[in-house]
């Protein structure tokens, strides 16, 4: 049996409440003989800023490298607000997805048939709701030099942040969308703002380009962002694919997430090229809700986002996607037996904790087993 090398960075706040359903899990599969992980935990964040005063050390980062992936709780919280900017707690997360070559952003947004009336939306309209969007992650807006703010004087400053996309970078993240689409509806919606940005003309060039030359057999439309995001509520269903850039598919991911019901219930893969000589590539999975410090310490975080987001490196590197199938039925038949957090509550079913979500998970995995 292959042996699986992870590392666990539990980050901020409730990241690492979460993180440690996801141990408890992974220590039965290796009990049971199911699978066979070693796992090293790590700090990054505002963890990391406290014991080394960077948001990631470079000793975590080689680990990061040598593993088969990188499995990530949540960063940040009011407390670092005041420290130097590079050394916010998030910028150990755009460390990792830079160093790691993480430009493929995968989060899918699934409405479990239990949670349809959790959803600020009709049930009509979020039911049976199955989308991924595809977010490049490593160019952008995020990343684009020149990024400064300048004294002009008189009480006066300017900001500067800069959107920057090389023409090989869209390419490869419409490829990595058109062959999910494959696998999935066949269908490709990309989003950019070509009406008013130079970067989302080339945008639509390039995504355009790729299509005629390699997937023909794909459908394609474009769409505007702003459009796209009006859309994704009025009718989301419409929808199978979509790509975007860095930081229109950060909106509009968490646009989608809360089309599901809550944050809490969103996992995501960030992948890097394979590797030709290995077959490999690195890869980071993390649920997309943020460290909510407010609530950190109380058990009241939802795991399913951190769980399935295990499923995804279960799936995407890990090579066993049976397993990731079962997990993913698990948490189906956990919330279709009226189990929920506090934040997806609703009226006739039991609230429980952090802990006791993460536990009955793990027992309908046993049950799926037995």
């Amino acid at each position: 049996m292959a042996t699986h090398k992870l590392l666990l960075l539990p980050g901020d706040g409730i990241g690492t409440e979460v993180m440690a359903e996801v141990k408890r899990l992974i220590d039965w599969l290796n009990a049971q003989g199911i699978a066979h992980f070693e796992t090293e935990d790590g700090l990054v964040g505002g963890a990391s800023y406290d014991a080394d005063k960077v948001a990631i050390t470079d000793a975590t980062m080689a680990k990061a490298q040598a593993s088969d992936a990188v499995i990530f709780g949540a960063v940040g919280g009011a407390k670092w607000d005041g420290v130097p900017y590079e050394a916010r707690p998030e910028a150990g997360l755009l460390r990792l997805r830079k160093d790691l070559g993480l430009f493929a952003n995968l989060r899918p947004a699934v409405c479990y048939p239990a949670l349809a009336d959790s959803s600020s939306l009709k049930r009509d309209v979020v039911e049976g709701l199955d989308i991924m969007i595809v977010r490049e992650l490593t160019g952008g807006v995020y990343f684009g030099e020149p990024k400064t703010i300048t004294d002009l004087g008189a009480g006066q400053k300017r900001a500067i942040d800069t959107q920057v996309y090389d023409s090989y970078e869209i390419d490869r993240i419409a490829r990595v969308a058109f062959d999910l689409a494959r696998k999935r509806r066949n269908k490709v919606t990309s989003m950019e703002k070509h009406n008013v940005m130079k970067s989302g003309v080339l945008w639509k060039e390039v995504v355009t380009k790729v299509h005629a030359q390699d997937y023909k057999d794909v459908q394609l439309e474009h769409q505007l962002a702003d459009s796209g995001g009006m859309n994704l509520v009025k009718w989301p269903k419409q929808f199978d694919v979509i790509v975007t850039d860095n930081l229109f598919g950060d909106i509009l991911s968490d646009i989608a997430a809360m089309l599901t019901g809550s944050l809490g219930m969103l996992p995501s893969a960030s992948l890097g090229a394979v590797d030709a000589n290995t077959g490999k590539r690195k890869s980071m999975y993390e649920p997309v809700h943020g460290s909510a410090p407010d609530i950190a310490g109380k058990g009241l975080a939802n795991p399913v986002a951190m769980l399935a987001s295990f499923g995804m490196a279960l799936r995407y590197s890990l090579e066993m996607g049976d397993l990731a199938d079962k997990l993913d039925a698990a948490i189906a038949g956990v919330l279709a037996k009226g189990l929920r957090t506090a934040d997806i509550k609703s009226e006739g079913t039991t609230v429980i904790s952090t802990s006791q979500m993460g536990e009955a998970v793990l027992k309908e995995i046993q049950a799926l087993h037995a």
